[in-house]
Parts: C-alpha cells; sequence; structure tokens
C-alpha cells in the first residue's frame, strides 16, 4: 500500500475587517455545454466581490495536456493570453485581468499536463520518499497545493477557481476531485457554483430546465453538490423555472442564478448586482456584506453605451475562420482594447473580419480598404497569408488609413516599406523564408538553436520586457512617458544591420529594448497613424485604463 500523505491545511488569516477568517473558494464549473461564459460569470463575481472590500484572485484550470496554452490551435482554442511572467495562458485569465483591473501570477493558471509534469519531476527527485506515487490522492492533492499556492501568494480571502470544461468530461474529473477533496476537508470555506445552459427551443417556444436537471445530477456523481446554480439563456429565468431548478437539483431557491445574453459582457457584474448575487455569496459564506462602490465601473458601461458616432475598423488575420464561421476568441484581446478606447472616446466600434488570404487573389479589390477608419494587423505566426497582408499594409500606407501593427504586423509593416520604400526589393523575414538574401526580419540569436532542435514550446520571448521611448515621436506622445514595461510573444525581431539604411529612408524607431538594443516600436512619419510595435499592447488594456496606443490609433480613425 501507498503511504498516505496529508494535505496542506487551511491557512488563517486576518481579514479587512480584523476578524480572524479562513480562506473561502469557490470552484466554478459548466454544465450541458461549453462556451457558455463561465470566465465572464467568474470575472464578474470577482470583480464584485473586491468591490465590496475583500481582497480576491481567481484562477483558471484548463484539462489538457498541454504543458501551457502556447501550443494551442487558436482556432479551436482562442487567444493565447500572455501573463507578465511570460506564462502562455487561456483567454480567461486576460477576462479576470480586465474585471479585476490588475496583474496576476503565473501560479493562477494551470493544465492538466502542468500537474502531471510537477508530480512526475517531483517523483524523480524523491520527493514522495519512495511512496508510491497515484493519480488519486497525488493529481489532485497538486492542484490544491496550486489553489493554496495561489490564495497565499495574494492574501486573497476569497479564490475563484474556473474548471474548463463541463462536468461529466472524463478530462475535468481529477480537477472536480480537488475540489471534493478541499470541501470535504472544510465544507464551509468551499463553494460549487454551476453555471449551466437553459435552451429555448425555437419550435417550443418554451425554456427548458431539463439539460441543468442533469448537469447538475452529474456534478452530484463527482460527489459535489452545487450551491449556486447560474442560468445562462437567451432570455431571463421566471420564477416557475428558479422554482423548479431548486427543487430539482436540491439549492436554495434564491441561490438561481439568471444570467441571460448580453450585447456587452461588461454589463454582466451589473445585471449579477441587480439580482445581489455577490451578497448572496457573502452571505452563503456568513461573511459582512461591507459596502459597495461600482460607480466607476457603472461610468464605464455607461460610455460604452451605442452611440451614433462609429468608427469602422477592420482586423486583418487569419484565425477566425472555423468551417463556414467566424470566430472572434482567436483576438479576444485586441477587440476588448478597441472597445475600451472606443468607450474612452464615446464613439461605436463597427469591427470588420478581412481575411488576408483574400488579397492574394488576382482579382482582390484592395481598394475596398479605404472604406475602413483604421485597419490593425495582428500577431501572428507562418507564411499563410502573408503576401495578402503586405499588399493591404502597402494601400494602408499609401492611403493614409491609420494603421496599427502588433508584433506580426510591425514586422510585415517594415517588409512592406523596406520593399517599396527602401527599395531592398528581396526583403523578407526569415521565419518565412529562411533562405532570403535580404532577412529584414530574423530570428534571435539565442532562438536560432532552439528553432534548429524544434523545441518550441515555451521558448519565445515572451512575458514583459521593458522599452524605453525616444522623445518626439507619435509614441512619447501617447505615452506621455519615456520607459515602459510591455509583454511580448514571438521569436523573430527586426534585423539591426538595416536600421541604419531603413531609417535614411524615413523610418522611424522609436521605441528600443535598453538590455539587448532591439527595436520595439517603429512609426511612419507625416501619417495620420502608421504605428507598429513588437509586443502586445492589447494585453493591458482595461475597461477602467485603456492603453494609451489604442487611445491613441482610435483618435486618429475618428479624424479620418
Amino acid at each position: 500500500m501507498s503511504k498516505q500523505r496529508k494535505q496542506p491545511k487551511n491557512q488563517k488569516k486576518k481579514s479587512s475587517r480584523g476578524q480572524k477568517q479562513t480562506p473561502k473558494y469557490i470552484f466554478v464549473v459548466g454544465g450541458v455545454m461549453s462556451g457558455l461564459g463561465k470566465g465572464i460569470a467568474t470575472s464578474s463575481l470577482g470583480m464584485l466581490l473586491q468591490q465590496r472590500g475583500y481582497e480576491v484572485t481567481m484562477m483558471k484550470i484548463d484539462p489538457y495536456v498541454n504543458v501551457d496554452a502556447g501550443t494551442m490551435n487558436p482556432v479551436e482554442h482562442g487567444e493565447v493570453f500572455v501573463l507578465d511572467s511570460g506564462l502562455e495562458c487561456d483567454q480567461d485569465m486576460g477576462n479576470y485581468e480586465r474585471f479585476l483591473n490588475r496583474s496576476l501570477p503565473p501560479i493562477n493558471y494551470m493544465t492538466t499536463g502542468m500537474v502531471y509534469q510537477t508530480v512526475i519531476d517531483r517523483e524523480r527527485q524523491m520527493g514522495y520518499d519512495g511512496a508510491c506515487v497515484q493519480v488519486v490522492p497525488d493529481i489532485p492533492n497538486e492542484v490544491i497545493r496550486r489553489i493554496r499556492h495561489s490564495q497565499s501568494e495574494a492574501e486573497a480571502q476569497i479564490t475563484l477557481v474556473e474548471i474548463g470544461g463541463t462536468v461529466g468530461e472524463y478530462e475535468n474529473l481529477l480537477f472536480l476531485e480537488a475540489a471534493r477533496m478541499m470541501r470535504l476537508e472544510s465544507p464551509e470555506d468551499v463553494m460549487i457554483m454551476l453555471v449551466s445552459y437553459l435552451p429555448v427551443p425555437s419550435m417550443l417556444g418554451e425554456m427548458k430546465t431539463k439539460p441543468t436537471q442533469h448537469a447538475s445530477r452529474t456534478l452530484n456523481g463527482s460527489g459535489l453538490q452545487a450551491d449556486f446554480i447560474v442560468g445562462r439563456s437567451e432570455q431571463p429565468l421566471d420564477e416557475i423555472r428558479k422554482s423548479k431548478l431548486a427543487t430539482l437539483c436540491n439549492v436554495h431557491a434564491d441561490r438561481v442564478i439568471s444570467a441571460p445574453d448580453s450585447e456587452n459582457i461588461y454589463e454582466v457584474p451589473l445585471i449579477f448586482e441587480d439580482d445581489n448575487v455577490s451578497e448572496r455569496v457573502l452571505n452563503a459564506f456568513q461573511l459582512p456584506s461591507g459596502t459597495q462602490d461600482i460607480a466607476a465601473w457603472k461610468g464605464y458601461v455607461t460610455r460604452s453605451k451605442k452611440d451614433e458616432r462609429q468608427v469602422r475598423i477592420g482586423i486583418v488575420g487569419k484565425y477566425f475562420y472555423s468551417g463556414e464561421y467566424a470566430l472572434g476568441d482567436a483576438y479576444i484581446s485586441v477587440i476588448e482594447a478597441i472597445k475600451h478606447a472606443c468607450a474612452h472616446h464615446r464613439v461605436t466600434p463597427k469591427i470588420e473580419w478581412l481575411n488576408s488570404e483574400d488579397f492574394e487573389e488576382e482579382d482582390a479589390s484592395l481598394i475596398d480598404l479605404q472604406m475602413y477608419d483604421g485597419i490593425i494587423v495582428p500577431g501572428g505566426f507562418g507564411s499563410r497569408g502573408i503576401e495578402g497582408k503586405l499588399q493591404a499594409i502597402r494601400i494602408i500606407r499609401e492611403q493614409k488609413i491609420p494603421y496599427f501593427g502588433l508584433c506580426y504586423g510591425m514586422q510585415l509593416a517594415i517588409i512592406e516599406y523596406a520593399r517599396n520604400v527602401a527599395g531592398i526589393s528581396d526583403a523578407h523575414t526569415t521565419e518565412v523564408d529562411p533562405s532570403t538574401s535580404e532577412p529584414v526580419i530574423d530570428v534571435m540569436a539565442e532562438q536560432a538553436q532552439i528553432v534548429k532542435e524544434n523545441q518550441l514550446g515555451g521558448t519565445m520571448r515572451l512575458g514583459a520586457y521593458n522599452c524605453d521611448i525616444h522623445p518626439r515621436t507619435l509614441a512619447r506622445r501617447l505615452y506621455q512617458k519615456a520607459h515602459i514595461s510591455e509583454r511580448h510573444r514571438h521569436r523573430y525581431e527586426v534585423n539591426n544591420d538595416y536600421r541604419e539604411q531603413l531609417e535614411e529612408e524615413g523610418l522611424v524607431f522609436s521605441g528600443f529594448n535598453p538590455d539587448w538594443n532591439l527595436i520595439e516600436m517603429a512609426e511612419v512619419p507625416h501619417h495620420p497613424f502608421f504605428l507598429g510595435t513588437q509586443f502586445h499592447p492589447e494585453f493591458l488594456s482595461r475597461p477602467l485604463a485603456p492603453h494609451p496606443l489604442f487611445k491613441g490609433f482610435v483618435r486618429a480613425a475618428m479624424n479620418r
């Protein structure tokens, strides 16, 4: 028999109200189908609890065997969000940061692969004192250790843990087991919230509760009972549906929450608060409800209401088509950053997807780009659609359409400028053409061996790096500061061998990494707005603190 290892004990901390309080944990799980908005529900509740005076942190569990999100297909999984630490995460981590208005540490994200890798590494180092290592309890115990670590690092009074997928899936069973073990040890400190779907079939015209009933019973089969049910549907839940769910899912009637569809995700906290959700949660934990201050959030939602003034923004990408459907999740932080900036300027964004491959056709109507007030080329990888993007960038530059290039978007803008202005006709990136005679964009020196050995997971230039901004540049005017820190996710850089030649031809390099002398920002002068960044400014934009570069881009689009 293997030795039984004790779980970490709950830590006690002194609350802001001067009393001893054990940390509280809320596990958010999904029912019926994925894509319901568990992340938004988690973010909204976390923000509301924070505004009631509690120290809150949020975690995401991804049940994939991938060690991190960096190797996941963005069309299938959505955007890869990068933390200051450089950890590549699920896009819900971006939602958490935007709603809490602060950066989160890497311990707040885990995958199945990450957990198993840690347990195996510990076993190899004799960390289990020779005991047999088992899936249960050692994997759930590692999950619990990470949850406790996150709570301790943040000194959080309330920790929200979102478990990816839906109940009944084999993939997330061990994470539900971790929740069960924590609840068994300290039932008064652990709460389960089931976010489930209530369909309204068009041929019936009636909201059906049966799928959620099945989800609730499947959750019971994991040894867990929901304390709250958040009913997601096209319409608000009526009292009949709430009563039925309460009776048949064994939940108190006042703990069935209505979460109807909303056009603006930032309205969800206000919808929750109209239903006193945060106060109900605190009452369930027997905690004081405190006083709430969401005036700033209400102000943002008011500013983001649809306005008669519109800006038409085109996003040129290649990761938003899944079969016959166009999905924006691959660029979700870019979309949200545009919305934050538009709310700041009190203008409504009209965002349209432009497939870069369409511009490679012989009859491509590049002149249609002039219909847009501003165009963004976001980050990406590989050769597909690249020549189409380069053609589009040339038209944008020549027709003086506001342009914002993010990461790959900056690199392609420099290639286009090198070819069509500086006369370097064969200018290219070695990412697409390793044998190019004019590697204007080239792999970083320390990355060359990594690429050669195909050790690609988690090895890019990732996370927050410093940048010095030159005076008398557009970037300096927008940031209003000389030194910044921004998040990166790339492997290729502007080749410094071409810097002087490009500068002589009028290109302005306005930002540099001071440690490695790497180009971070480039601008085309005498243009309404033509700016590229090697970093990803969208990762640091917040509803209550829009990113200055996005504010400048939207302002230029408004002026067009």
